[in-house]
């Protein structure tokens, strides 16, 4: 059985405060070091003309709305990089740290998104409200994932909103910008705290990220329970971070992509991805669902959300005819 942090989350004002755990209740990560990510169980079955071809397996975890586990699949007591799939706890640290900007900035804050002319100009616009620009941009150049021709550019990538929020929190507190990608720079301090806060695990690995920041490793289980406890939070910061993901959904994605689709059809529902095929998704309930796919691919993703949200209840008629699979001669199943 998989608790939330406490029945202080539902009620609290603060959940800075009150998702913080005793040292006896905390779980430490450096005790999971040596376990390692298995294949694990199938999630993914292609099929094609009634043979299974090609499986993927992973990890899954369902919680209810008490953050109790309702399904799994494979382990989830082994360290994994949550890549882009905790934005939105990052960006709570950094609202958290007094960066102010409308719903829809912030939730580019939050976002992995696919580079076009729109995304690309509001991260302009964050950065422009504290009198900077795309020049003090640090993250791994990038094309825009909707158009792969010209020049690779920090602005294009899909974090430039990321570490655009992270250079507007360092200097409307007079941080250092040159060093803020650093694991020791204050945001990075901020937003590993909100992350071990709500996922109850303290963090010993770090590594960085294919943008350039720093990443945080966590146990599978530690990712539910964080995104369980941001989806019952009473904490204004954590509120506003999600619900401006749900209200811009296509801010943080883009058009036709999983999450933006995802939200656009499913009221209530958060999703995020992250890179290596992570993904969380949750209700206000507190209704959560992580998976790390082992081998890294994302095919079927679609698919595996699908069948999951059905665990839950909910079945969307027009989010089911969607499909990444390109193949019209074959069949993408999840495998449960």
């Amino acid at each position: 059985m998989l608790k939330s942090t406490s029945k202080n989350t539902r009620t609290s004002k603060n959940t800075s405060k009150n998702t913080r755990t005793s040292k006896n209740t905390r779980t430490n990560t450096s005790k999971n070091t040596s376990k390692q990510i298995s294949c694990g169980d199938i999630l993914i079955k292609v099929i094609r003309n009634n043979t299974i071809e090609s499986i993927h397996c992973g990890h899954l975890l369902i919680l209810d709305n008490l953050g109790n586990i309702i399904y799994k699949k494979g382990k989830n007591d082994f360290l994994i990089y949550p890549r882009s799939a905790i934005k939105a706890i990052q960006a709570s640290a950094m609202v958290r740290n007094g960066l102010n900007l409308n719903d829809e900035l912030l939730a580019l804050v939050s976002s992995s998104h696919i580079g076009t002319e729109l995304h690309q100009n509001k991260v302009k616009e964050i950065l422009n409200t504290v009198g900077l620009d795309e020049t003090v941009l640090q993250n791994t150049p990038f094309l825009g994932m909707y158009n792969k021709t010209g020049m690779a550019t920090s602005l294009a990538a899909p974090c430039s909103g990321k570490h655009a929020g992270m250079i507007t929190t360092s200097k409307i507190n007079n941080w250092s910008i040159a060093d803020y990608k650093n694991p020791n720079h204050p945001v990075q301090i901020a937003c590993k705290k909100e992350l071990e806060l709500l996922s109850n695990e303290k963090i010993t690995n770090i590594a960085v990220d294919g943008c350039g920041a720093p990443l945080f490793a966590i146990t599978l289980k530690g990712l539910a329970i964080a995104i369980h406890n941001l989806m019952i939070s009473k904490d204004p910061v954590h509120q506003r971070v999600v619900n401006a993901c749900k209200t811009y959904p296509i801010m943080v994605s883009g058009k036709n992509t999983l999450p933006t689709l995802a939200m656009e059809l499913i009221s209530d529902l958060f999703v995020k991805t992250g890179a290596e095929s992570v993904l969380v998704a949750g209700l206000s309930t507190g209704h959560t669902i992580v998976w790390k796919i082992s081998d890294g691919s994302d095919r079927g993703e679609f698919e595996l959300l699908r069948a999951s949200l059905k665990k839950i209840g909910i079945v969307n008629k027009i989010f089911n005819n969607y499909s990444n699979n390109q193949e019209t001669n074959v069949i993408i199943k999840s495998g449960f």
